[in-house]
Protein backbone atom coordinates (compact mmCIF):
# COMPACT_ATOMS: atom_id res chain seq x y z
CA UNK A 1 0.00 0.00 0.00
CA UNK A 2 0.97 3.69 -0.26
CA UNK A 3 2.33 3.27 -3.76
CA UNK A 4 2.01 6.63 -5.74
CA UNK A 5 1.10 4.81 -9.06
CA UNK A 6 -1.60 2.93 -8.24
CA UNK A 7 -3.03 6.05 -6.37
CA UNK A 8 -2.80 7.73 -9.23
CA UNK A 9 -4.31 4.87 -11.82
CA UNK A 10 -7.54 4.26 -8.92
CA UNK A 11 -8.19 7.79 -8.62
CA UNK A 12 -8.02 8.06 -12.85
CA UNK A 13 -10.27 4.91 -13.01
CA UNK A 14 -12.79 6.49 -10.26
CA UNK A 15 -12.90 9.90 -12.29
CA UNK A 16 -13.27 8.07 -15.52
CA UNK A 17 -15.86 5.47 -14.02
CA UNK A 18 -18.55 9.04 -13.16
CA UNK A 19 -20.96 10.34 -15.32
CA UNK A 20 -21.56 13.73 -15.86
CA UNK A 21 -23.48 14.15 -12.12
CA UNK A 22 -21.14 12.36 -10.61
CA UNK A 23 -18.68 14.52 -12.14
CA UNK A 24 -20.01 17.49 -10.88
CA UNK A 25 -19.60 16.90 -6.99
CA UNK A 26 -16.53 14.71 -7.31
CA UNK A 27 -14.22 16.93 -9.71
CA UNK A 28 -12.90 19.76 -7.83
CA UNK A 29 -10.12 22.53 -8.61
CA UNK A 30 -7.00 22.72 -6.65
CA UNK A 31 -7.89 26.74 -7.04
CA UNK A 32 -10.81 26.29 -4.79
CA UNK A 33 -10.87 28.84 -2.02
CA UNK A 34 -12.28 26.26 -0.02
CA UNK A 35 -9.27 23.98 -0.13
CA UNK A 36 -8.94 23.94 3.19
CA UNK A 37 -12.30 23.69 4.81
CA UNK A 38 -12.71 20.35 6.49
CA UNK A 39 -14.87 18.87 9.64
CA UNK A 40 -14.74 15.52 11.56
CA UNK A 41 -18.47 16.04 12.57
CA UNK A 42 -21.55 14.83 11.58
CA UNK A 43 -23.29 16.23 8.34
CA UNK A 44 -22.74 16.55 4.20
CA UNK A 45 -19.81 17.16 3.25
CA UNK A 46 -18.89 18.63 -0.68
CA UNK A 47 -18.36 16.20 -2.77
CA UNK A 48 -19.49 12.54 -4.51
CA UNK A 49 -22.01 10.82 -1.54
CA UNK A 50 -20.37 7.46 -1.19
CA UNK A 51 -23.79 6.02 -1.09
CA UNK A 52 -24.26 7.69 -4.48
CA UNK A 53 -22.13 5.02 -5.89
CA UNK A 54 -22.47 2.18 -7.63
CA UNK A 55 -20.74 -1.59 -6.32
CA UNK A 56 -17.58 -1.23 -8.38
CA UNK A 57 -17.31 2.87 -7.41
CA UNK A 58 -17.42 1.90 -3.91
CA UNK A 59 -14.34 -0.87 -4.47
CA UNK A 60 -12.23 1.89 -5.93
CA UNK A 61 -13.10 4.43 -3.55
CA UNK A 62 -12.16 1.73 -0.62
CA UNK A 63 -8.81 0.50 -2.59
CA UNK A 64 -7.79 4.15 -3.23
CA UNK A 65 -8.11 4.35 0.11
CA UNK A 66 -6.18 1.58 1.08
CA UNK A 67 -3.79 2.74 -1.28
CA UNK A 68 -2.97 6.40 0.28
CA UNK A 69 -2.01 4.68 3.75
CA UNK A 70 0.55 2.14 5.04
CA UNK A 71 -1.06 -1.68 6.39
CA UNK A 72 -1.18 -0.74 9.85
CA UNK A 73 -2.90 3.10 8.23
CA UNK A 74 -5.41 1.66 6.05
CA UNK A 75 -6.39 -0.90 9.21
CA UNK A 76 -6.57 1.60 11.39
CA UNK A 77 -9.32 3.27 8.89
CA UNK A 78 -10.83 0.37 8.13
CA UNK A 79 -11.31 -0.39 11.96
CA UNK A 80 -12.83 3.49 12.38
CA UNK A 81 -15.35 2.74 9.60
CA UNK A 82 -16.18 0.10 11.60
CA UNK A 83 -16.64 1.41 14.67
CA UNK A 84 -19.09 4.44 12.69
CA UNK A 85 -21.20 1.40 11.39
CA UNK A 86 -21.64 -0.02 15.08
CA UNK A 87 -22.51 3.28 16.34
CA UNK A 88 -25.33 3.38 13.53
CA UNK A 89 -26.01 -0.30 14.11
CA UNK A 90 -26.41 0.82 18.01
CA UNK A 91 -28.58 3.43 17.23
CA UNK A 92 -30.93 1.53 15.57
CA UNK A 93 -31.10 -1.27 17.77
CA UNK A 94 -30.29 -3.82 16.02
CA UNK A 95 -26.42 -4.68 16.74
CA UNK A 96 -26.07 -8.03 13.99
CA UNK A 97 -23.54 -6.94 11.20
CA UNK A 98 -25.91 -7.58 8.72
CA UNK A 99 -28.74 -5.28 9.70
CA UNK A 100 -29.86 -2.73 7.69
CA UNK A 101 -27.78 0.41 8.30
CA UNK A 102 -27.85 2.51 5.12
CA UNK A 103 -24.86 3.25 3.12
CA UNK A 104 -21.68 4.09 4.82
CA UNK A 105 -22.05 8.35 4.53
CA UNK A 106 -18.49 9.84 3.15
CA UNK A 107 -17.76 12.01 0.60
CA UNK A 108 -14.90 12.08 -2.15
CA UNK A 109 -13.52 14.52 -3.85
CA UNK A 110 -10.60 14.45 -6.67
CA UNK A 111 -8.90 17.81 -7.35
CA UNK A 112 -7.21 18.75 -10.28
CA UNK A 113 -6.13 15.95 -12.68
CA UNK A 114 -4.83 12.74 -11.45
CA UNK A 115 -2.96 12.13 -14.68
CA UNK A 116 -0.48 14.52 -13.63
CA UNK A 117 -1.30 16.40 -16.24
CA UNK A 118 0.88 17.15 -19.85
CA UNK A 119 4.32 16.63 -17.67
CA UNK A 120 2.63 13.60 -15.73
CA UNK A 121 4.22 15.66 -12.63
CA UNK A 122 1.35 18.44 -12.23
CA UNK A 123 -0.35 18.73 -8.54
CA UNK A 124 -3.57 17.31 -8.13
CA UNK A 125 -5.03 15.86 -4.72
CA UNK A 126 -8.16 13.58 -3.55
CA UNK A 127 -9.67 12.99 -0.25
CA UNK A 128 -12.67 11.93 2.02
CA UNK A 129 -14.17 13.45 4.35
CA UNK A 130 -17.33 12.16 7.02
CA UNK A 131 -18.01 11.59 10.13
CA UNK A 132 -14.86 10.72 12.00
CA UNK A 133 -12.78 10.32 9.08
CA UNK A 134 -11.32 13.22 7.14
CA UNK A 135 -8.33 12.04 4.83
CA UNK A 136 -6.99 14.72 2.37
CA UNK A 137 -4.14 13.53 0.50
CA UNK A 138 -1.81 15.63 -2.29
CA UNK A 139 0.49 14.56 -4.87
CA UNK A 140 2.93 16.25 -7.26
CA UNK A 141 4.91 13.89 -9.47
CA UNK A 142 5.72 10.52 -7.43
CA UNK A 143 5.72 13.03 -3.65
CA UNK A 144 2.41 13.29 -1.60
CA UNK A 145 1.55 14.09 1.61
CA UNK A 146 -1.67 13.19 3.76
CA UNK A 147 -2.27 15.82 6.18
CA UNK A 148 -4.37 17.23 7.95
CA UNK A 149 -5.30 13.47 8.69
CA UNK A 150 -8.15 12.67 11.03
CA UNK A 151 -9.27 9.46 12.24
CA UNK A 152 -11.87 8.86 15.06
CA UNK A 153 -14.07 6.17 16.35
CA UNK A 154 -17.14 6.34 18.52
CA UNK A 155 -17.58 3.85 20.39
CA UNK A 156 -13.74 4.11 21.05
CA UNK A 157 -14.26 0.41 22.75
CA UNK A 158 -17.08 -1.44 21.24
CA UNK A 159 -18.49 -3.27 24.27
CA UNK A 160 -21.78 -4.77 23.19
CA UNK A 161 -22.29 -7.18 20.33
CA UNK A 162 -20.82 -9.52 18.07
CA UNK A 163 -17.36 -6.96 18.05
CA UNK A 164 -17.30 -6.17 21.18
CA UNK A 165 -13.46 -5.65 22.10
CA UNK A 166 -13.01 -4.07 18.56
CA UNK A 167 -10.71 -0.28 19.29
CA UNK A 168 -9.83 1.70 16.29
CA UNK A 169 -6.99 3.95 18.41
CA UNK A 170 -6.05 1.24 20.58
CA UNK A 171 -2.49 1.63 20.03
CA UNK A 172 -3.20 5.61 20.20
CA UNK A 173 -4.15 4.79 23.52
CA UNK A 174 -2.25 2.59 25.11
CA UNK A 175 1.27 3.51 23.70
CA UNK A 176 0.73 7.01 25.22
CA UNK A 177 -0.65 5.63 28.66
CA UNK A 178 2.33 3.39 28.77
CA UNK A 179 4.63 6.51 28.36
CA UNK A 180 2.75 8.14 31.29
CA UNK A 181 2.50 5.77 33.71
CA UNK A 182 6.59 5.26 32.63
CA UNK A 183 7.15 8.78 34.03
CA UNK A 184 8.65 9.70 37.46
CA UNK A 185 6.59 11.96 39.91
CA UNK A 186 8.76 15.12 39.04
CA UNK A 187 7.95 14.05 35.02
CA UNK A 188 3.98 13.68 35.65
CA UNK A 189 4.25 17.28 37.13
CA UNK A 190 5.21 18.44 34.27
CA UNK A 191 3.33 16.51 31.59
CA UNK A 192 -0.35 16.37 33.09
CA UNK A 193 -1.38 19.90 32.76
CA UNK A 194 -4.74 19.47 34.15
CA UNK A 195 -6.82 16.52 35.99
CA UNK A 196 -9.55 17.56 33.69
CA UNK A 197 -9.43 16.88 30.16
CA UNK A 198 -10.92 19.41 27.08
CA UNK A 199 -14.16 17.94 25.91
CA UNK A 200 -12.22 17.60 22.14
CA UNK A 201 -9.35 18.32 20.64
CA UNK A 202 -7.76 21.77 20.67
CA UNK A 203 -6.89 22.74 17.36
CA UNK A 204 -10.25 21.47 16.18
CA UNK A 205 -10.53 21.56 12.51
CA UNK A 206 -8.89 24.99 11.69
CA UNK A 207 -7.99 25.03 8.50
CA UNK A 208 -3.90 26.36 10.02
CA UNK A 209 -3.17 23.98 12.82
CA UNK A 210 -2.08 26.69 15.95
CA UNK A 211 0.08 25.17 18.24
CA UNK A 212 0.59 27.98 20.47
CA UNK A 213 -3.05 26.92 21.50
CA UNK A 214 -2.06 23.05 23.06
CA UNK A 215 0.31 22.81 26.64
CA UNK A 216 3.74 23.36 26.60
CA UNK A 217 4.49 19.37 28.27
CA UNK A 218 7.47 17.53 28.80
CA UNK A 219 10.53 17.50 26.53
CA UNK A 220 12.04 14.51 25.13
CA UNK A 221 15.25 15.52 26.67
CA UNK A 222 14.19 15.44 29.92
CA UNK A 223 13.14 11.51 29.33
CA UNK A 224 14.88 8.42 29.91
CA UNK A 225 16.13 6.84 27.07
CA UNK A 226 13.16 3.84 28.05
CA UNK A 227 10.67 6.46 27.67
CA UNK A 228 12.70 8.65 24.71
CA UNK A 229 11.41 5.13 22.46
CA UNK A 230 7.85 5.38 23.92
CA UNK A 231 7.64 8.52 22.44
CA UNK A 232 8.73 7.77 19.22
CA UNK A 233 7.13 4.79 18.93
CA UNK A 234 3.90 7.07 19.79
CA UNK A 235 4.65 9.45 17.32
CA UNK A 236 5.85 6.83 14.74
CA UNK A 237 2.17 5.13 15.25
CA UNK A 238 0.44 8.44 13.55
CA UNK A 239 3.77 9.11 10.97
CA UNK A 240 2.69 5.59 9.43
CA UNK A 241 -0.52 6.01 8.69
CA UNK A 242 0.80 7.51 5.96
CA UNK A 243 2.71 5.97 2.69
CA UNK A 244 6.30 5.25 3.67
CA UNK A 245 8.13 7.18 1.95
CA UNK A 246 6.12 10.25 3.35
CA UNK A 247 6.33 8.81 7.04
CA UNK A 248 10.09 8.68 6.61
CA UNK A 249 10.87 12.04 5.28
CA UNK A 250 8.41 13.75 8.46
CA UNK A 251 10.11 11.28 10.99
CA UNK A 252 13.48 12.90 9.49
CA UNK A 253 12.23 16.40 9.78
CA UNK A 254 11.86 15.83 13.40
CA UNK A 255 15.23 14.06 13.65
CA UNK A 256 16.77 17.42 11.61
CA UNK A 257 15.08 19.79 13.76
CA UNK A 258 15.67 18.00 17.00
CA UNK A 259 14.14 15.20 18.79
CA UNK A 260 14.88 16.65 21.70
CA UNK A 261 12.14 19.48 20.86
CA UNK A 262 9.28 16.73 21.31
CA UNK A 263 7.08 16.98 23.78
CA UNK A 264 4.45 15.15 25.26
CA UNK A 265 1.60 16.30 27.64
CA UNK A 266 -1.68 14.85 29.67
CA UNK A 267 -4.93 16.02 30.89
CA UNK A 268 -7.26 13.79 32.46
CA UNK A 269 -7.57 10.44 34.27
CA UNK A 270 -4.44 7.81 33.85
CA UNK A 271 -6.54 4.86 33.72
CA UNK A 272 -7.65 3.06 31.04
CA UNK A 273 -11.87 3.96 31.08
CA UNK A 274 -11.06 7.24 32.73
CA UNK A 275 -11.41 10.43 30.45
CA UNK A 276 -8.21 11.44 28.69
CA UNK A 277 -6.71 13.53 26.27
CA UNK A 278 -2.75 13.93 24.92
CA UNK A 279 -0.39 15.84 22.67
CA UNK A 280 2.66 15.74 21.21
CA UNK A 281 4.34 18.99 19.54
CA UNK A 282 7.25 19.44 18.06
CA UNK A 283 8.80 22.11 15.48
CA UNK A 284 7.18 20.57 12.48
CA UNK A 285 3.94 18.22 14.00
CA UNK A 286 1.38 18.28 15.94
CA UNK A 287 -0.56 15.67 17.36
CA UNK A 288 -4.14 15.19 19.24
CA UNK A 289 -5.90 12.78 20.89
CA UNK A 290 -8.66 12.70 22.94
CA UNK A 291 -11.35 10.43 24.17
CA UNK A 292 -13.76 12.34 26.55
CA UNK A 293 -17.16 11.83 25.29
CA UNK A 294 -19.72 9.49 26.32
CA UNK A 295 -18.26 8.85 29.36
CA UNK A 296 -14.63 8.24 27.64
CA UNK A 297 -15.79 6.15 24.77
CA UNK A 298 -15.29 8.55 22.18
CA UNK A 299 -12.24 9.35 20.44
CA UNK A 300 -10.61 11.70 18.40
CA UNK A 301 -6.99 12.21 16.66
CA UNK A 302 -5.58 14.18 14.57
CA UNK A 303 -2.25 14.70 12.50
CA UNK A 304 -1.14 17.87 11.29
CA UNK A 305 1.93 19.10 9.43
CA UNK A 306 2.38 22.75 10.46
CA UNK A 307 4.04 23.55 7.60
CA UNK A 308 3.00 20.84 4.57
CA UNK A 309 -0.90 20.18 5.23
CA UNK A 310 -2.52 20.73 2.76
CA UNK A 311 0.75 19.86 0.65
CA UNK A 312 1.75 23.17 0.91
CA UNK A 313 5.48 21.88 0.34
CA UNK A 314 4.46 20.53 -2.72
CA UNK A 315 1.95 23.21 -4.53
CA UNK A 316 5.23 26.05 -3.40
CA UNK A 317 7.88 23.93 -5.10
CA UNK A 318 5.66 23.03 -8.10
CA UNK A 319 4.83 26.73 -8.46
CA UNK A 320 8.57 27.99 -7.91
CA UNK A 321 9.67 25.50 -10.56
CA UNK A 322 7.36 26.72 -13.10
CA UNK A 323 7.76 30.60 -11.92
CA UNK A 324 11.72 29.24 -12.77
CA UNK A 325 10.84 28.03 -15.80
CA UNK A 326 9.03 30.99 -16.99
Amino acid sequence: MGDSKRIRDLARELVASADDDQARLLRGSLDDPRLREWTYLPGDRDGLPYGDLDVIQRELVLELLDATHTDAGAATVAVAIEAERVRRRIGSGNLEMDSDIGPDRYWVRVLGDPTGGPSGEEPWGWRINGHHLAVHLMMAADRVSVTPHFVGAEPAEVRVGPQAGLRALGPEEDLARELLHALDPDQRRIAVYDDEPPKDILTRSDPVANPSVLPAGLSYADLTDPQRNLLERLVRRYLDRAPASYADACWREVEGAGVDELAFAWAGGPNRGERHYYCVTGPELLIEYDNTQDDGNHAHSVWRHLRDDWGADLLRAHYEAGHQAG
